[in-house]
């Protein structure tokens, strides 16, 4: 069949909206029209380089290049055909989509860490998880990569049962699309990987969609101040409105007002997740954290950040911990389904979250939206529900 998506052909964009073919699935695959997909900075970051290299590059070192790739990997669906041996779905089944497509079988599946299943840690090597081939080709009939597997920036996708999620049919599918990356990532460092209590003391650096996440977590474990640090001050704003108690424009605000709030002990967690993170936003991080407290990295750097300079004498004697996490250290099979009975019983705002609904035509200007700091999170609606 012929379907739409954005595509990217190279590092530097940029995102190209046209036709491409799309086989039909195979054995361990569904066919999924997407209903809704969420703009992250992740998909910025490939075309920047932060995470990728140029075909070029790739080439002249011998190795299989990303591109050309249709992006995105935040979304949500309804399942419009299986492949041979699907059981575990139905056509019309609504589902969101998981950029780690677990195994199951793995040590790290079988011991509860689905995040960093074998398999799914393959996320940006192009082709199907489940035989390494392709399904989705352009219109001249090259193969097609699909980011992370999933390919939500397109009006349809194949992907491994192994990256899905079923859903609650009665949940609205728009906002459900926040839950294949943005909620579990944010919630889940400050859930999961930092374990925030009631009544602590929470630092989130970065109030986008993944810091707003974390926001929500903290907030919905009790915690007693949570302090939301970013520049931008629609964000300050909007992140008073999702549960943070306060909220700074810059990192000396925040250890004064954490010294404050504290009487000196500092933030029992710090969940760093600015767009990109720097060797500064780390050491700060460090320094927000009390003795024995956690900080979580959970926003992305570049690749050819490599160091950062911390206080090592405050960091082993006062015997913190730098973490970091991948899918907020969420389980998708377990978590997403929990994620989602907050969201039904109203402490998940995820329709709140979304600050603009764009066409898939219009995906440039959306990113430039998001990059000018104007939404928490945008997201392509197709026009499904």
């Amino acid at each position: 069949m012929r379907s739409r998506g954005a595509i990217l052909h190279d590092v530097g964009g940029p995102w190209s909206v046209e036709e491409f073919e799309l086989d039909p699935p195979r054995a361990g695959e569904v066919l999924v029209e997407v209903a809704a997909a969420g703009l992250c900075h992740s998909d910025d970051h490939i075309l920047k380089g932060d995470m990728s290299a140029p075909n070029e590059v790739l080439q002249s070192l011998g190795l299989p290049t990303m591109f050309p790739m249709v992006g995105g990997h935040e979304g949500s669906g309804v399942v419009r055909e299986i492949g041979p041996g699907v059981t575990e779905f139905a056509v019309g089944d609504h589902v969101v989509m998981t950029f780690v497509a677990v195994c199951g079988q793995c040590r790290w599946c079988a011991t509860g860490m689905e995040y960093l299943c074998d398999k799914g840690i393959g996320t940006m090597v192009p082709g199907m998880p489940t035989d390494g081939t392709f399904r989705h080709h352009t219109t001249a009939g090259k193969p097609l990569g699909h980011l992370a597997k999933v390919g939500a920036f397109a009006e349809h996708t194949v992907v491994s049962v192994n990256s899905l999620i079923k859903l609650e049919p009665q949940l609205p599918l728009v906002p459900s699309a926040l839950l294949s990356c943005a909620i579990p990532t944010g919630y889940g460092s400050a859930a999961n990987r930092a374990g925030v209590r009631g009544g602590d003391v929470v630092v989130v650096i970065g109030a986008g969609g993944i810091g707003t996440g974390a926001i929500q977590g903290a907030r919905i474990n009790g915690a007693a101040h949570i302090v939301a640090v970013d520049p931008v001050e629609f964000k300050q704003k909007s992140a008073l409105r999702f549960g943070a108690t306060h909220s700074v424009a810059s990192i000396p605000e925040a250890l004064d007002l954490v010294r404050d709030l504290t009487y000196g002990v500092m933030a029992d967690s710090v969940v760093v997740s600015p767009s990109l993170i720097t060797a500064d936003d780390v050491r700060d991080a460090v320094a927000l954290t009390r003795k024995g407290g956690t900080c979580v990295l959970t926003g992305m750097t570049s690749q050819l950040q490599q160091s950062v300079n911390i206080n090592l004498q405050d960091f082993i004697l006062m015997n913190k911990t730098l973490a970091g996490t991948i899918f907020g250290s969420c389980n998708a099979k377990a978590d997403i389904a929990r994620l989602a009975r907050l969201y039904r019983t109203g402490q998940l705002q995820l329709d709140e979250m979304i600050t603009r609904r764009y066409r898939l035509d219009d995906i440039n200007d959306a990113y430039a939206d998001l990059l000018n700091g104007e939404i928490v999170r945008g997201v392509i609606d197709y026009g499904l529900s």
